[in-house]
């Protein structure tokens, strides 16, 4: 099997990471940081705002069960593209809305996903398309944060409706049953 990889940043990674997990063909998805010029950022100074990195996520899937366009789909769906360097209570550079290409096509493909999107929000689509330079993964306690803290209050309020929207918006798209009790 041959994966390919996919970065987007859409607020809190633990809701992103969440959201993702529930596709078939998504091999894994890492929490991270990109987008930003400090090597090796940790948490608290990505939080900060000084490193210019985004909370993100890597997610590695097989172009054979799914594909890019459906993981935009899913992306834009389960976050506020139009709200600048902010997610729901989350506010700063670190939230906020982008996607980070790989390839020449990746690139393509996103800002033909956001051009189609015109007209379907009523404030304009801020999501930055920007050319993935480098992903660091994030501390391990931030990986598969949701399913190992489901009872948590933010998890509960922010992470469970993204990922109940995927589940009832993309069906077609899921073949996991869920992880974590509900």
């Amino acid at each position: 099997m041959t994966t390919e990889t996919a970065t987007f940043g859409g607020g809190c990674f633990w809701c992103t990471e969440a959201a993702m997990k529930e596709l078939a063909g998504v091999e894994s998805v890492t929490s991270g940081y990109a987008g930003g010029d400090t090597e090796n950022p940790t948490y608290r100074e990505v939080c900060s705002g000084s490193t210019g990195h985004a909370e993100v996520v890597q997610v590695e899937y097989d172009p054979a069960v799914i594909d890019y366009p459906d993981l935009l789909e899913v992306f834009f769906a389960t976050h506020d593209p139009t709200q600048l360097n902010r997610q729901g209570p989350d506010v700063g550079s670190q939230y906020r809305s982008i996607v980070l290409y790989d390839d020449d096509e990746q690139k393509r493909q996103a800002e033909a996903y956001v051009e189609a999107l015109d007209g379907e929000y009523d404030d304009e689509i801020v999501t930055e398309i920007v050319e993935l330079q480098r992903f660091w993964p994030a501390e391990e306690y931030h990986q598969d944060y949701f399913e190992k803290n489901p009872s948590d209050a933010y998890c509960r309020m922010h992470a469970r409706p993204k990922v109940e929207k995927v589940r009832e918006k993309f069906a077609e798209l899921t073949d996991r049953q869920s992880t974590t009790s509900d």
